[in-house]
């Protein structure tokens, strides 16, 4: 089970480098989608649309993964018990983790998604056509810090959403189950070999 950061949201501090736009048509798009107006709109028109296109082809295309990495994250509802679907960005990481932040578009509240992750760690990935069963860490401290510097890298409006807001947005880092558990096998082997 994750567990929620219990400060508010820090003053925005030197950040990493952010990366120029490799095209006009990604300033434009990381301009817009930094507005107010977007994140009024967004959160309605995006993952509707973006599930529809996964259903229609079958679970190999995504219209966000075309500006973004992304991946289907399945929770489980934290009052209802049931599965929640959600679309997101996500940045792979090497070893097959993948982080995920709980921005909703720079608006006020968590996503659902976020305090379904803290209630119960388990969740599924689905990430170009392969589901993986994962455990979710909520990020804090030094680990949160790298996250979001590697995120702002990867798509530099969080930090407008960031700013506009007083919660602190959520990061969480997705382990699958069996990265996790060959990790944990490798640090017990090492434990016997001393």
């Amino acid at each position: 089970m994750a567990t929620p950061a219990s400060t508010p949201a820090p003053a925005p501090a030197p950040g990493p480098e952010l990366r120029p736009p490799s095209s006009r048509l990604e300033a434009v798009v990381q301009k817009v989608s930094s507005s107010p107006v977007f994140a009024r709109i967004a959160p309605r028109v995006l993952p509707p649309m973006d599930k529809m296109v996964h259903r229609i082809t079958g679970g190999k295309v995504m219209i966000s993964q075309y500006m973004l990495p992304s991946l289907f994250l399945t929770t489980t509802g934290r009052r209802s018990g049931q599965p929640r679907v959600a679309p997101m960005a996500c940045l792979p990481e090497s070893g097959g983790t993948f982080l995920v932040i709980g921005s909703n578009f720079g608006r006020p509240d968590h996503p659902a998604w976020t305090g379904n992750l803290i209630a119960n760690g388990k969740a599924l990935v689905e990430h170009r056509g392969r589901t993986v069963e994962t455990t979710a860490q909520l990020l804090e401290g030094e680990a949160r810090a790298g996250a979001w510097a590697a995120l702002l890298r990867m798509w530099p409006p969080y930090a407008t959403y960031q700013a506009r807001i007083e919660r602190q947005i959520r990061i969480f880092r997705l382990t699958p189950v069996q990265v996790k558990a060959e990790t944990e096998a490798e640090v017990e082997a090492d434990g016997q070999d001393g």
